[in-house]
């Protein structure tokens, strides 16, 4: 949630300063990392530092400070003996009160880097999943050939493209983008694909590009992409069905947590390869 924190912070500076608090350094078992916030804002407080005691106290702190105390702008915190936490470990933790002219400068320091990523399709599968990636780290371009089909409030940060043809859009996708082929359409579907391949081919640059659908709908994907001109090892690229293996349901808010799990998983690895293995297209099934 730290993108939705960012964003409820930025906005609260506009109504007075608010008390910024920030993981500044660990030692031994703790329960945030280094670079964890949290700030305390006029209508109370947003992000986590871990909870329990450490945040209690973190939050009263805060309030000191925006009440116009003073104090060292780093406070060390042991976790154990004086806080009863059990993980045991000091917390160093930065105090910093910021009004409306720091709101540039906390967005830049603050916002955790956003891994790309290209949704097309907004039916009821892909309003669901912007729902849960919105306040994720993500920067999410969300694509359908149908312009009327986008919420008015769609979430913060994410920009809503109408393309049509959609797969016109492919071209433009920020590079390294992972991409999620959802559209109502199988001949959208298909053409989306096609063109995610042939970016693929060209530059090397999708390190993800997964298509909702069961094996069926894969199986006869594959043999028209064949047609087309791809080659087996470039069928490889694409992951099909998309979404965690096991996690069973084909409600919309079900695939829509899968693949967001599937998509931080990607982000958290150290490295992803473009070539996942023909075993990932043999797992489950979803709608369409």
């Amino acid at each position: 949630m730290v993108m939705a924190a960012l964003h409820r912070l930025l906005e609260g500076l506009a109504h007075g300063p608010a008390c910024v608090v920030e993981v500044e350094s660990t030692q031994g078992s703790v329960p945030r990392e280094r670079g964890a916030w949290m700030a305390v804002c006029a209508d109370g407080p947003v992000g986590t530092i871990g909870g329990g005691r450490l945040e209690f106290d973190a939050i009263a702190e805060a309030r000191r400070r925006l009440a116009g105390e003073g104090g060292p702008q780093v406070l060390r915190f042991a976790l154990g003996p004086s806080l009863g936490q059990c993980c045991g470990g000091v917390v160093f933790l930065r105090f910093t009160v910021a009004g409306p002219h720091d709101r540039a400068a906390l967005a830049q320091r603050l916002a955790p880097p956003c891994m790309p990523v290209a949704l097309f399709g907004a039916g009821h599968v892909g309003h669901a999943l912007v729902r849960v990636l919105a306040p994720l780290p993500f920067a999410l371009a969300w694509i359908d050939s149908r312009d009327s089909v986008f919420p008015t409030d769609a979430p913060a940060g994410v920009a809503c493209e109408h393309s049509d043809p959609v797969h016109a859009a492919v071209p433009s996708l920020a590079a390294s983008s992972q991409v999620l082929v959802m559209s109502f359409s199988h001949a959208e579907d298909l053409d989306v694909v096609a063109a995610c391949l042939l970016r693929q081919r060209e530059r090397g640059d999708l390190p993800f590009i997964g298509l909702i659908g069961s094996r069926t709908k894969w199986a006869t994907f594959s043999h028209r992409l064949a047609a087309r001109g791809f080659a087996p090892h470039e069928l490889a690229w694409v992951t099909s069905p998309i979404g965690l293996p096991g996690i069973e349901g084909k409600e919309p808010e079900v695939i829509a947590v899968s693949v967001a799990a599937q998509l931080l998983a990607l982000r958290g690895a150290a490295a992803v390869s473009p070539a996942p293995s023909e075993a990932r297209n043999e797992a489950g099934s979803q709608p369409g």
